[in-house]
């Protein structure tokens, strides 16, 4: 059940507009409980006509090293991406090959494995990965209301999908300003058994500010996902160090997703 929150991290508002526009930025991610910082995010993300319609997120370790990389492809749907979650030591993945319906995913357990696949279909408001973040957002007015929204959450690494609702909870803060926040939990008995998501956001720009719960990069110590709060403050924390560059490493090269595509 981790793969099955893990995946709810890292999701980010649309900028407002009709241009196209590239937005990158830092996303900084701290041990829950503890505070210790863990890794950095660098997002990429392309935005057409006020739309998400593809980009990326690199990890990194505070010592600058890359720990992985996830392409991410909106075009067709905006709340099922084709992605690809590569980690760099293990040679693990997980993404999604083929976002109709059915979906198509897909999970290596390292290096030199098989790829598994399966087909899930489709059935009620279905997103994954990122394409949560976009569902958040589409149905922020309803939220905002206090209505609970539904959902589906397909999640590779589990090559299932599960049941979802979120609904918003007493309002935080966030570098001074006011914050909406939402909890999102499991649509199961598994609510009593599984910690549910926060995430705080601007209530008028509906911009991701804090998310805090699983996220879908392991502890190398337990091979489990850490437990984090990822802050995409507007300065760097002291405890980041020398942040990487504010640009998408080369993914050019194969990936098991494209294993995938030709297996079929």
């Amino acid at each position: 059940m981790s793969r099955v929150i893990a995946v709810a991290a890292l999701w980010l508002a649309l900028p407002l507009g009709a241009q196209t526009t590239v937005d990158r930025f830092y996303g900084y991610a701290f041990d829950l409980k503890t505070d210790a910082y863990l890794y950095t995010e660098v997002h990429e993300q392309v935005i057409e006509d006020g739309r998400w319609v593809r980009g990326s997120i690199a990890y990194y370790r505070p010592d600058g090293s890359r720990i992985g990389f996830k392409p991410l492809d909106f075009s067709a749907d905006p709340f099922v991406p084709v992605f690809e979650l590569s980690l760099d030591d293990t040679g693990y993945r997980e993404g999604i090959t083929d976002n109709g319906d059915p979906i198509v995913v897909m999970r290596r357990e390292k290096a030199g494995a098989a790829v598994e696949t399966r087909r899930i279909a489709r059935e009620g408001l279905t997103c994954a990965d990122s394409g949560f973040h976009n569902v958040l957002v589409a149905n922020f007015d309803r939220l905002m209301q206090r209505e609970r929204v539904q959902l589906r959450l397909v999640v590779a690494g589990s090559l299932d999908q599960f049941k979802f609702r979120a609904r918003r909870i007493d309002d935080g803060t966030f570098e001074g300003r006011t914050t909406a926040r939402f909890l999102v939990e499991p649509d199961s008995l598994l609510r009593f058994v599984v910690d549910p998501l926060e995430l705080s956001y601007d209530p008028d720009t509906r911009r991701l500010l804090e998310y805090r719960g699983l996220s879908n990069i392991p502890d190398p110590k337990t091979g489990k996902p850490y437990v984090t709060r990822i802050a995409y403050y507007s300065e760097p924390p002291a405890q980041a160090g020398r942040l990487p560059p504010l640009q998408p490493p080369d993914a050019a090269e194969p990936t098991a997703a494209d294993e995938a595509r030709a297996a079929r």
